[in-house]
């Protein structure tokens, strides 16, 4: 005899009332908000534990214009937080605040240290008059500096308008080894405010260059180099004994020599 089974009925349980509902998730929501606040709190006091405290900084690079003492008493006061809240960006703006200091890189050292990486400038030319105090350096980049602590230094003078400094910087960079060869060296190069160009020699003389652009003052610069010798020797005078020269002439030049009236040598050519 078969005997049938009834499949069993699957009784779906009630669903919660809707105030339940609403109960449970805000525990759940309560429950979390609370997790997150006691974990906010016990980062808060871990961070602020004495061993985070900035307790040193390492100085590396180039120091050869600042002492690592005198540059950490001046900054350290200005240095606000610990390793954890420390603002890298404001503390590499304060390291350059620093005389001679021309890049800064800041990075923690853990638990409780900061390193950073100087780089100073290099200075290769005087700007502007001396009264102002300032220099140049390699990147063709104005900064302040005593004149005084490169005393001895044999630097040109560039004058110029600040934001022409690197061009000023690169038409010394090129015209003055065509000067060089000839035993002649510049001792101030300006760029005026009306855009024209000024060398002032070693010998006292001065080079009236015009205007244009760096290859225009260039292409001058060779044709008065390349004949200079030539035109010394013809009135039986050196190199040397010249006072001024002006090259603003087409083709030519005109100069004044020591022992000689203006000489106008408008159709001297290479």
């Amino acid at each position: 005899m078969t005997r049938h089974v009834r499949p069993r009925r699957e009784i779906k349980p009630e669903p919660l009332p809707l105030d339940i509902r609403m109960m449970q998730q805000f525990n759940k929501m309560l429950s979390m908000a609370l997790a997150v606040i006691v974990l906010a709190g016990l980062t808060w006091w871990l961070i602020r534990l004495p061993v985070f405290a900035i307790a040193g900084i390492t100085l590396v690079g180039q120091v050869e214009h600042n002492n690592e003492v005198t540059i950490r008493a001046n900054v350290t006061p200005q240095l606000k937080g610990d390793f954890f809240t420390f603002d890298l960006q404001k503390t590499q703006k304060i390291f350059e605040t620093v005389p001679w200091v021309r890049r800064a890189v800041v990075q923690r050292e853990f638990p409780n240290r900061l390193r950073v990486q100087l780089e100073e400038h290099q200075p290769v030319a005087y700007w502007g008059e001396e009264s102002q105090g300032r220099l140049l350096n390699k990147q063709g980049e104005v900064f302040d500096a005593n004149w005084g602590e490169i005393e001895g230094v044999n630097l040109p003078q560039l004058i110029g308008p600040d934001n022409q400094s690197a061009q000023v910087l690169d038409v010394y960079q090129m015209i003055e080894p065509e000067f060089k060869h000839l035993g002649l060296s510049i001792q101030a190069l300006e760029l005026t405010a009306r855009g024209s160009w000024r060398a002032k020699l070693a010998n006292s003389s001065v080079v009236e260059m015009g205007r244009g652009t760096s290859e225009e003052v260039l292409s001058r610069v060779k044709m008065f180099t390349l004949t200079l010798a030539q035109v010394s020797a013809r009135y039986e005078k050196k190199v040397s004994a010249l006072e001024s020269a002006d090259l603003r002439h087409d083709h030519g030049y005109a100069l004044r020599m020591k022992g000689l009236s203006t000489v106008d040598l408008q159709t001297i050519k290479r």
